[in-house]
């Protein structure tokens, strides 16, 4: 009887790992997405709203899903406190801060500390040039996600119950 529960619970945790990491292969397009979004977002708030950037961020955040939103909260907090830190530093603090709890990978990662390099720093036309290439990156990306997704989602679905179904054939 022991025997069969710790083949139950053995099977069960490795049918949940897969389809886990099948969930993380499956928001990442999403997540992507939203930042996509966010970034049209914030290129409208400085472009035609004239928006401070600390009141852009502010809205992206409260327009965007979680938890990508929280990068923009966060820059948009730290912005509001009267350190003398520059935008790029709180901009990569949120990024680095923030970014554990998505699904985003490291080149997703490397466009947006890029933009990090330029937010704040100069007008609002060379504001947007800098926000549309990052988007134009991260489209690209979008892409290799999808395709990510098609092709690992439902193998990883597949290999956790098959996984658990070997450790416990091996055990017996």
């Amino acid at each position: 009887m022991l025997k069969l529960i710790g083949a139950m619970m053995i099977l069960l945790s490795a049918t949940l790992f897969g389809f886990y990491q099948a969930q993380q292969y499956s928001r990442r397009p999403k997540q992507i997405a939203d930042l996509i979004r966010s970034m049209q977002r914030l290129e409208t708030e400085i472009v035609y709203g004239y928006t401070p950037l600390k009141e852009a961020l502010e809205k992206v955040a409260k327009a965007c899903a979680q938890p990508v939103n929280a990068i923009f909260r966060y820059s948009a907090e730290a912005l509001d406190q009267s350190d003398a830190r520059s935008v790029q530093s709180i901009w990569h603090q949120a990024v680095d801060e923030h970014w554990k709890h998505t699904s985003l990978k490291a080149g997703e990662q490397d466009i947006i500390r890029q933009l990090g390099f330029t937010l704040g720093l100069s007008d609002s036309t060379d504001q947007v040039k800098y926000l549309r290439l990052a988007i134009q990156q991260l489209q690209g990306e979008l892409e290799g996600a999808q395709e990510e997704r098609k092709r690992y989602e439902s193998m990883w679905r597949s290999l956790g119950l098959l996984m658990g179904a070997l450790i416990v054939i091996l055990m017996y």
